[in-house]
């Protein structure tokens, strides 16, 4: 057979924070492969102006089970039924051409800064898999994926981030949060990849490296140096990734961690 397994047509994925970046990212993908998409954000859309009719935008909060509920509840009424979830949503630290934003250190990491951004990051994805799992299940067929990072593989290097001239006591860092939020994504991808197996549902981690994106040159000079390929990622190189992941051409894989990093787990 030569049909393409990588298309996605006549199938809905649901795509969290989906006015970021990235998330944009994967729409393009995953509209490119045929899926409507249905695009989740607490933030109103970054293009009010688009049309584009394989796209419909949903302010949401995902921490939130009830609006959630009543997310799903429009969907089916419309519907749609979500035949893949994409558990993108995350409040990051960026290093932009100025340094890293927010870089707090562990001694004054705020409970709050805390608790926010896990409720995001990995009580937001639970709580979506715990509202558009089910249907999957009881359908036999579906797929999640969840983004993570090589950072949920390996220890951030904080020498990254240094700034010459900062006491150490002061010197920016990459923040807890974000390496415990992107580990423990990967356990959830785990638990939810065996919790629905026999229904057919499954459920993959994609562990990315950084994308460059007008970071301060001496950020992208130390984190060139530490991978293999020498560079890091273009911003369209990884939603051939996603739409794998999403599609029939990863069939039989489930419970694992696709890495993109250019090889920085590696050294």
């Amino acid at each position: 057979m030569n049909r393409d397994r990588t298309r996605l047509d006549g199938r809905t994925a649901l795509v969290t924070g989906g006015e970021g970046f990235l998330g944009r990212k994967w729409t393009a993908a995953l509209v490119d492969a045929g899926a409507s998409v249905v695009s989740v954000d607490v933030l109103p859309a970054t293009d009010p102006d688009d049309a584009d009719p394989r796209v419909r935008r949903e302010q949401v909060d995902i921490t939130d089970p009830g609006a959630l509920a009543a997310l799903a509840t429009r969907l089916v009424d419309a519907g749609l039924s979500v035949d893949v979830l994409v558990n993108n949503a995350a409040i990051d630290a960026p290093v932009l051409s100025t340094g890293l934003a927010d870089g707090d250190r562990l001694e004054t990491f705020s409970l709050e800064r805390w608790h926010t951004e896990l409720s995001v990051g990995l009580t937001g994805a639970f709580l979506c898999a715990r509202t558009f799992g089910p249907p999957m299940a009881a359908r036999g067929r579906g797929a999640i994926v969840s983004i993570a990072s090589d950072l949920g593989l390996v220890a951030p290097d904080q020498r990254l981030y240094r700034v010459d001239g900062v006491a150490e006591a002061l010197q920016p860092v990459k923040p807890v949060t974000y390496s415990v939020i992107k580990t423990a994504v990967i356990g959830l991808t785990r638990y939810l990849a065996t919790y629905w197996a026999e229904q057919g549902v499954r459920a993959n981690a994609l562990c990315l490296g950084g994308v460059a994106r007008d970071q301060d040159p001496v950020f992208v000079e130390r984190v060139s140096e530490r991978i293999p390929l020498g560079r890091m990622a273009d911003e369209d190189e990884y939603g051939d990734a996603m739409v794998f992941l999403c599609s029939d051409a990863s069939s039989y894989m489930t419970g694992a961690c696709l890495v993109l990093d250019g090889g920085r787990t590696a050294w």
